[in-house]
């Protein structure tokens, strides 16, 4: 049976690892990445889809404007293992994630997709003809759901990333991390220039 809970720190690995299943390294090219780099999803809008323990299936939200002053979410990636597609797990996420997002206060989702499969959840091209994302982007794959009346009503400009930025590595702790042998290198070669 699957479940759809929040996403956890330890699933960080395994929520990668589908990423790179479903997309592989061209994930990290698209213009949708330019706005998720370096920040952390919306608060409450990371879910996972678990099955029998193992994680299937990912999507998360990002804070973002539709053009100056307009507060929205990106919506993306949405991702559900090749070996679990076909069982309804995307159509699970995107579910939850809508009302989540709707509860929460939240005026519009945007996404970059294909409008075959995002019409069903009610996102269009409608009211996204005056944006344009920070990078490639095939107008008719830009979508949006308004979740208030009018939200996206007159629109227009570059869709920017606000959203919290993630904390930076502590270098201490990576070289820690790594058993030292930085550190010690570190020094042999402080000593060597000397």
């Amino acid at each position: 049976m699957v479940t759809i809970r929040e996403e956890k720190l330890v699933d960080f690995a395994a929520r990668e690892a589908v990423l790179d299943e479903a997309y592989g390294a061209v994930r990290f090219e698209k213009a949708s990445e330019r706005l998720r780099e370096g920040r952390v999803p919306a608060a409450g809008l990371s879910l996972v889809a678990v099955d029998r323990g193992q994680l299937v299936g990912t999507v998360q939200l990002w804070q973002v404007t539709a053009g100056p002053g307009r507060p929205a979410l990106l919506l993306g990636p949405l991702a559900v293992h090749p070996k679990h597609r076909n069982r309804g797990i995307g159509s699970a996420l995107m579910r939850r994630a809508i009302a989540r997002a709707h509860l929460a206060g939240h005026n519009a989702i945007l996404l970059v997709g294909d409008a075959a499969y995002y019409s069903r959840f009610g996102f269009s091209a409608a009211t996204t003809g005056a944006l344009w994302m920070p990078g490639p982007c095939q107008r008719d794959r830009l979508l949006a759901l308004e979740l208030r009346p009018e939200a996206l009503a007159g629109a227009r400009g570059m869709i920017g990333a606000t959203g919290r930025l993630a904390p930076k590595p502590d270098l201490n702790l990576l070289i820690a991390a790594n058993g030292g042998t930085q550190r010690a290198n570190a020094r042999k070669l402080v000593r060597h220039a000397a």
